[in-house]
């Protein structure tokens, strides 16, 4: 088995066509930091180099897992992680000011037991912080050598390009990256973010490949409801049972009726979907298992014909997301007191 290499959008950079989440790492998920350690070390061993962590997971437990993980072997990869969620409860820990962007970026080198990270993302975007105050904090950290380059993760089409805008007029150091949520059952980012990502050169590192379980095969008619632990966090997401999930449901039994007519797992024409569209430079697995890292490493060599992503267009059409849930962010604009009159 071997992963190949992919361009990082136009930074020189080459990456494997897979990369490595660690949001399972740490008390939300796996919680043995051996354990855990381990599947990293099989992940490197396969091939992968870009591993992608954030201060937020497990409130930082993820990035020491990582750090620990890469003692000796820091060279082989391309370090991600981000910022932006809230850190404890200090309102100050939080979000993508400068002030917060400084401590948060010296919180997280520690951790993760470097003295740099390769692509430092910004976790969200944030409504009352002006971009450019973020992307200068973000250019000043590239000066000053503690990162190499700026991304972001589940942007808006908009805010994708006034990054660019911003970059250009304004000489900060530019985003390079995106990094949204794409699935089968989730391709709202074909409309507009992927096509932007062509057209300004940005890697594309896309997050949930797996539609958070749905097209691990876990989730089918007439099972019991799995037990996860994002279910635990997000019910309405993964109740088999809830209305708003009978289209994904019914979507992942003709998806597992084609990838058996296939001859493939429905993990690998999972992945194999996302690996095809020419804007993607790496989708992110995030195993929790040595198992189910297993189950995805052969992805990376999955090719599917035209006949197969043919029919996969008309269980799930190209740009439809199925479930508004899936959309990882909920733009301030849409919420009832931004969105009605004054009674008055």
């Amino acid at each position: 088995m071997t992963i190949p290499l992919r361009p990082f959008g136009r930074t020189g950079v080459k990456v494997s066509a897979l990369a490595l989440g660690t949001m399972m790492f740490g008390e939300r998920g796996n919680r043995d930091h051996d354990d855990s350690i381990r599947i990293i070390h099989r992940a490197l061993d396969a091939g992968i180099n870009l591993v992608d962590t954030a201060d937020v997971y497990s409130q930082g437990e993820s990035e020491e897992i990582v750090g620990k993980a890469l003692a000796g072997r820091r060279d082989e990869v391309f370090l991600a992680t981000k910022f932006h969620g809230q850190i404890g409860t200090s309102p100050f820990h939080f979000g993508n000011s400068r002030r917060w962007i400084i401590r948060a970026v010296e919180d997280s080198l520690r951790r993760l037991r470097t003295d740099h990270i390769d692509l430092y993302q910004v976790h969200r975007p944030e409504e009352d912080t002006d971009f450019d105050e973020t992307l200068g904090a973000l250019s000043d950290l590239v000066h000053q050598g503690k990162i190499r380059y700026i991304g972001t993760s589940t942007f808006e089409p908009s805010a994708i390009v006034e990054g660019q805008w911003i970059t250009e007029r304004r000489s900060r150091e530019r985003v390079v990256s995106e990094q949204p949520p794409y699935s089968i059952l989730a391709r709202g980012i074909e409309r507009e973010v992927l096509p932007i990502a062509q057209k300004y050169g940005l890697a594309v590192i896309p997050w949930s490949p797996l539609a958070g379980g749905w097209l691990t095969g876990r989730f089918r008619a007439g099972g019991t409801q799995p037990e996860t632990s994002r279910g635990g966090r997000q019910p309405g997401r993964f109740e088999i049972d809830a209305p708003e999930n009978a289209a994904k449901l019914a979507a992942v039994e003709a998806l597992a009726l084609l990838a058996e007519q296939s001859g493939l797992s429905l993990i690998h024409l999972a992945l194999g979907f996302v690996l095809e569209h020419p804007a993607i430079t790496a989708p992110i697995i995030g195993p929790r298992t040595l198992e189910q890292l297993e189950g995805q490493l052969g992805a990376a060599e999955v090719r599917l014909s035209r006949d197969v992503l043919d029919e996969i267009d008309k269980i799930v059409p190209p740009g439809v997301t199925l479930s508004a849930r899936d959309q990882g962010y909920h733009p301030p604009a849409l919420e009832p007191d931004r969105r009605r009159r004054s009674a008055a």
